[in-house]
């Protein structure tokens, strides 16, 4: 008998030995992070996480702190599948060390509006760069022994309405974009799981959808878990669908009612034993069933030197008018403005938020790699909107002495259900054990001592009633709801409230916040969040704009970061405009006009408009860069890397320009009426360009394509060798992306103008030329009806640097 299937053999005994009600029992998760154990067979329970950028493990505790990757939209520009490998790898490892079984991710819906508040979670606009990373980073994970979980399987590519909307696409569409994003993971990468959706898809919900069975399963070979989003599965229906895991748990749609149905003959027992088989097959291969063991690392990383390296790879560079990188050496005086110079993204809000324990902001990056010159710091703008937790520097716990607060759940007769000290005013209780639903009151108390005097705005980030005292004197009253638009991104960003108070420098304060948990329901008896800290002040805007200018005009240089805040990108809301938040755009302009050796670094996580592209000295998009990315940063300014970056996603000049910008349902439903034509695919079809092009970014050398050679014909399904010549015309290293694409324009059907169907990223020394094979499956020159369709004929293929930068073409002939 072979290994698989003496396996196998193994998963049918253990299934054989569980009565129906233990098998049901297993398809619901046993509460919000695992599945339930069943000693009787050998099963532990598995531990699922949210990542992807990270790894956040069971509980959202900053005394338990987890690697912070950079953003997907950071990892997809650098168009490098190796990088994408060890970044699930990275994963993988830290998830071992929580003891996590399964990582929520990769996250590979495609950015079809930039609009999307989620996109920071998604690589890219593009299928096939979105599939190529999907499965690298999927190899990367599961090679450690962990599984992945590609996720929303499908087409949960915006936040409004999630939970209901009804998304409507032809066959044609799902095929060759939104499916074919998670094609390869699965495929070629083996996903042990995927993730359903909320919304509906053509009429039916997802998790009952039979998108679940073909292409899934029946046609891609799928033999893991489809696990549901949180409260996905909302009916006994989806029983009957390949939907195999409800979460979380325990309670849940199935459960007593799939019993009662299978007993009634109206569901077939055998539907219920292929999906706990899978969830044994998963089991089985994270070393959570008896005689298994997970799989030994096989690449580790240093996470945070990863994290560095990976943020410095997603780097774009789009302008340089001659002043990157800048020489360590000439420099005695930099001006480092903007509210994000400080206080920086380093990643987006949500589920897929970490707790780090540390990060590298801008500001910090450059005064460590700058340890001789005059660093100085000028706030520009207030982006900050909202309350942001206190500094732990600034806090003292009142039990213990030591930095921190105190935090109690308390009884209705003021009985203390549970103590414990914390350190970060910013608390999330997600699945974890604490007595939310049985306490009437949690009290969260501190001493803090202001490092600056002044009015500050002291408030807390709720929902419900609190009241905040500061030394005894109660400063606030509030109930808190939040807007109908943001109840779904409520938990994560939650509405707040401040008042102002008067504080000195170095005299303490002693602040004690009172949470009512009355009448918590459902989801709310189980989990709460809330900050305690501080909204902006009231400032002059021009004045703070006018100091900007004067440090920047008597500095060397300037860097300006720019960026979004909590409230702009996030999980449960799609932004409402692309312009940059706050004052920004005018602090540019000031700061441009003061020293015209400006250089920009952009801190989001999607695209922003940029009026004042072609006036800057230098123009660089970090994205949500991780916990290193102010390292980073220096270390492409000044030249120690190099922006390795090119745009995975169309950059837009103007909002009235973009093709496909609307994410809002119309009576329910969204309908994906551009059909094939999102990103550059539907720029391409219109006269107005985008401000920068999908592929677009520069290094700090030139690296030319010079010549292309392919096959002169293939058969559909052959997979054809593309080779690129590439020299690299400049004085140092440096990183080219070699982009192809095809183009049919005598097509039968209607067709793109153009498409990606391959990509490498290349590294050539100084002066050097070499060549580079892009392999290029024919399968990608087919389009859908009924069926891949293979049309006979000869196909431009044509080489560059972006989709309309392409100086080389050949022609390949499909027979």
């Amino acid at each position: 008998m072979t290994h698989a299937a003496a396996r196998n053999t193994r998963l049918i005994q253990a299934l054989a030995a569980l009565s129906l009600e233990e098998k049901v029992q297993l398809l619901t998760g046993r509460d919000f992070w695992t599945t339930w154990p069943m000693e009787s067979i050998g099963l532990r329970r598995i531990l699922v996480s949210d990542g992807p950028s990270g790894v956040r493990g069971e509980v959202w505790d900053e005394r338990d702190p987890s690697l912070n990757l950079p953003s997907a939209t950071a990892l997809a520009s650098s168009w490098d599948p190796g990088i994408a490998r060890r970044y699930g790898a990275a994963a993988a490892v830290e998830a071992r060390r929580k003891g996590v079984d399964v990582v929520l991710g990769p996250t590979i819906n495609l950015h079809r509006s930039p609009l999307g508040g989620r996109h920071f979670e998604c690589f890219s606009e593009d299928p096939v760069l979105t599939a190529e990373l999907a499965a690298a980073y999927v190899s990367g994970v599961q090679d450690n022994g962990v599984g992945a979980t590609p996720k929303h399987y499908i087409a949960n590519d915006f936040e409004t309405d999630r939970f209901t909307v009804d998304v409507r696409a032809d066959d044609r569409t799902l095929r060759e974009l939104y499916l074919l994003a998670f094609e390869k993971a699965v495929v070629e990468a083996r996903a042990w799981l995927v993730m359903s959706s909320y919304n509906s898809i053509n009429g039916a919900t997802a998790s009952e959808n039979e998108l679940l069975e073909t292409p899934l399963n029946s046609q891609w070979g799928f033999d893991g878990v489809v696990i549901s989003d949180w409260t996905g599965v909302r009916s006994l229906e989806s029983a009957k669908a390949s939907q195999d895991l409800v979460m979380p748990g325990p309670q849940g749609p199935w459960g007593e009612a799939l019993v009662a149905a299978v007993r009634a003959g109206e569901i077939d027992e055998a539907t219920v034993d292929r999906k706990v088989l899978r969830i044994l097959r998963l089991a089985e291969r994270v070393g959570a069933l008896s005689g298994s063991e997970p799989a030994e690392p096989v690449l580790v990383e240093d996470g945070p030197a990863l994290a560095r390296e990976a943020a410095a790879e997603g780097i774009v560079l789009l302008e340089n008018r001659g002043e990157l990188p800048w020489a360590a050496s000439a420099l005695r005086s930099v001006a480092v403005i903007g509210n994000n110079a400080s206080a920086a993204r380093t990643q987006g809000g949500g589920s897929a938020t970490v707790v780090p324990e540390y990060t590298v902001s801008p500001l910090e990056g450059l005064r460590r790699a700058l340890p001789g010159v005059d660093v100085r710091y000028s706030v520009g703008a207030v982006v900050q909107d909202g309350v942001v937790e206190l500094p732990l520097r600034d806090l003292t716990n009142p039990s213990t002495g030591e930095p921190g607060l105190h935090a109690r759940f308390l009884a209705e007769d003021g009985a203390e259900l549970l103590a414990e000290d914390r350190r970060s005013s910013n608390l999330v209780y997600f699945g974890s054990d604490v007595p939310i639903e049985d306490a009437a009151e949690f009290e969260l108390t501190t001493r803090f001592t202001p490092s600056e005097s002044g009015v500050v705005r002291l408030g807390v980030a709720l929902v419900g009633t609190a009241k905040l005292y500061v030394d005894d004197e109660l400063l606030l009253d509030e109930r808190l709801r939040p807007s109908p638009e943001a109840v779904g991104a409520a938990f994560t960003n939650p509405p707040t409230a401040s008042a102002p108070v008067e504080l000195t420098a170095g005299t303490p304060v002693d602040l004690r916040l009172v949470y009512d948990l009355r009448r918590r329901r459902g989801f709310n008896a189980r989990a709460m969040s809330l900050r305690l800290g501080t909204e902006p002040a009231d400032v002059v805007a021009d004045a703070l704009i006018a100091e900007a200018a004067r440090a920047a005009a008597d500095a060397d240089v300037a860097l300006v970061v720019v960026g979004t805040n909590s409230l702009v990108e996030s999980e449960g809301y799609d932004r409402t405009t692309l312009a940059l938040p706050g004052r920004q755009d005018d602090l540019v302009r000031a700061v441009v006009a003061a020293n015209p050796r400006t250089v920009v670094l952009v801190n989001s996580g999607a695209p922003v408009l940029l009026p004042w592209r072609d006036d800057v000295a230098g123009l660089l998009l970090g994205w949500f860069g991780g916990q290193e990315f102010g390292n980073a940063v220096a270390d492409v300014l000044l030249g120690a890397t190099e922006p390795g970056g090119r745009l995975p996603t169309t950059w837009p000049d103007a909002e009235a320009d973009v093709p496909v910008l609307s994410c809002t349902p119309v009576d329910g439903a969204l309908e994906y009426a551009e059909g094939i034509h999102v990103g550059y695919r539907a720029w391409l079809k219109q006269e107005t360009p985008p401000a920068y092009w999908f592929g677009a970014g520069q290094g700090y050398t030139r690296i030319d394509l010079t010549g292309v050679d392919a096959p002169g014909s293939a058969r559909g399904g052959e997979i054809v060798t593309v080779t690129v010549e590439v020299a690299n015309r400049g004085d140092r290293a440096g990183k080219q992306v070699v982009q192809v694409y095809a183009e049919r324009p005598d097509s039968a059907v209607d067709r793109p103008v153009r498409w990606l169907v391959g990509s490498t990223p290349v590294r050539v020394p100084a002066g050097e030329s070499t060549r580079v094979e892009v392999a290029v499956h024919t399968r990608l020159l087919a389009y859908w009806a009924d069926g891949w369709q293979y049309e006979p004929g000869a196909y431009r293929l044509r080489a560059g640097t972006t989709a309309v930068d392409l100086p080389l073409e050949t022609t390949l002939t499909l027979g």
